[in-house]
């Protein structure tokens, strides 16, 4: 019995320090004008060992899609589209205007100051994680009052 007992708990704390491998930060969306537009979102991540970043989802928009933003040699910038994100130990990636950002296509309603809404990330490794994001002013820059 005492050893089941050993077992169970070294499971039970296993999976919770697996679940702890990715930290999700400072995440924020920008307020939407329209519904009918996409609206973009931001945050940081960090992970304790190499991971990656494979899908995102939230009942706030049909789909969710990782965009980069990528500067060619005329100084035209684009945006860029990446499948999959990849995640160095102890190295945070931040998304931020003008750079990476998520967006938030076929919005189900518009994104409205002072409003949260769940968002899922889901990891090779670390499995799924699910925040809530606060829908910031249409003309912030950053969460805590960074803007």
């Amino acid at each position: 019995m005492k050893c089941s007992l050993t077992f169970g708990l070294a499971l039970f704390y296993g999976s919770t320090a697996a679940m702890a491998d990715v930290r999700v930060t400072d995440q924020w969306a920008r307020a939407s004008i329209l519904a009918s537009r996409p609206g973009a979102a931001y945050l940081t991540l960090e992970s304790d060992i190499a991971d990656r970043l494979t899908a995102l989802e939230t009942p706030a928009a049909g789909h969710v899609m990782l965009h980069d933003t990528v500067t060619d040699a005329s100084g035209v910038s684009r945006m860029h589209h990446i499948d999959v994100l990849d995640l160095a130990p102890g190295t945070p990636v931040t998304f931020a205007p003008g750079g990476m950002h998520l967006m938030l296509m076929g919005l189900t309603g518009k994104l409205e100051e002072g409003r949260t809404f769940p968002l899922t990330l889901s990891f090779e490794h670390a499995g799924e994680i699910t925040v809530e994001v606060p829908v910031l002013s249409v003309t912030a820059t950053g969460p805590k009052g960074a803007e």
